[in-house]
């Protein structure tokens, strides 16, 4: 963070401020982990301090220091409008777009608050008083550690604040194999672990709560593998019906993706989902290399994210976003070979 931002921030934290931190619509663990841990330590400095998101998330992340303090917006809409209403301060984190707040975007708009934005995805808006924004950083759970740490105040990072960092940046990181890893990255993960982070009880409570369902929903998902080796790309279809079948919850396909990106000569991998209650197939795009899954996303699919990993979505049929997908990758062949 530079030292601009400091100064900023630092001069909108000198008194108590009541402050909202609201994260992107369906909330992953970077999202999580980095809003409670920034959370904790606002309250260690003095502030009134509420999290808000959008929308539920998966149970594996339900474990984490101060989840249970979370406002759901769609289960508890009066108290996060009163606490948006109230607030004079307001942090975005995880995301550089008021349009990726689903229905909470019109109250953001509307309020009156100043906002801060910490954030690692391209192309940041302009909403915000103070934008910390690196697309270099893993995670937004890294940045905030470095937000506290530019603040000069690290000796106040408590063993739940830690929890809640080491969490955003494992699951970001893809337990640190993404190219985003840096050694940066390392040093900041050993500085959680001596506040208290415990990296194996973390990875267990994050990784191994697989229910059956789950797990044979994954077999499904690699039997509908489609690998097509002219475009060192493979992808994997989900539909409603193979979700309703397996007792689907959010959450369950989180990291199947991933699987298709571990056959050898695959440089990019999709997974199709079908979901009939917003009537849209989601999907989630991750590559090797040099390949920008992140321009692919934004140039096809009205998404985005990371080089390396993006997500979009496609209001057409799941037969129909296929096909499509496979009619655009003739004009990618040379870059896929090339990544």
């Amino acid at each position: 963070m530079n030292k601009e931002t400091t100064q900023a921030v630092k001069k909108l934290l000198e008194n108590p401020r009541k402050i909202v931190i609201v994260a992107h619509k369906n909330p992953d663990g970077d999202a999580i982990g980095s809003s409670l841990g920034l959370c904790f330590f606002l309250k260690k400095m003095g502030h009134d301090c509420q999290v808000i998101m959008p929308n539920d998330f998966p149970d594996f992340l339900k474990w984490m220091p101060g989840v249970d303090e979370i406002l759901v917006f769609e289960k508890d809409l009066e108290k996060a409008k009163q606490s948006i209403t109230d607030a004079n301060l307001i942090f975005t984190l995880d995301f550089n777009s008021l349009d990726r707040v689903g229905d909470l975007q019109p109250l953001l708009e509307n309020s009156e608050a100043d906002f801060v934005m910490i954030d690692h995805h391209q192309q940041p808006a302009t909403y915000a008083v103070a934008t910390y924004s690196d697309v270099s950083v893993s995670s937004t759970a890294e940045m905030v550690y470095h937000f506290i740490n530019a603040l000069g105040e690290a000796e106040k990072i408590t063993e739940p604040i830690a929890t809640n960092l080491y969490s955003g940046i494992l699951t970001d990181t893809g337990s640190f194999r993404f190219p985003a890893t840096l050694p940066t990255t390392h040093r900041v993960i050993a500085a959680l672990m001596e506040k208290g982070a415990d990296n194996a009880v973390i990875y267990q409570n994050i990784y191994d709560t697989f229910t059956p369902d789950r797990m044979k929903l994954l077999g499904l998902a690699l039997n509908n593998l489609t690998i097509l080796e002219e475009y060192n790309t493979a992808y994997i279809t989900l539909t409603q019906k193979e979700l309703d079948e397996h007792n689907f919850k959010k959450g369950d396909t989180e990291g199947f993706v991933n699987y298709a990106l571990m056959i050898k000569g695959i440089v990019f991998a999709v997974i199709f989902i079908e979901n009939k209650q917003e009537n849209i197939v989601k999907i989630s795009f991750r590559s090797k290399g040099r390949f920008s899954v992140n321009d692919f996303s934004r140039s096809h699919y009205n998404g985005g994210g990371h080089i390396n990993a993006a997500g979009g979505k496609s209001s057409q049929s799941l037969s129909n976003t296929v096909t499509e997908f496979i009619s655009i990758l003739p004009r990618y062949k040379q870059e896929l070979s090339n990544a």
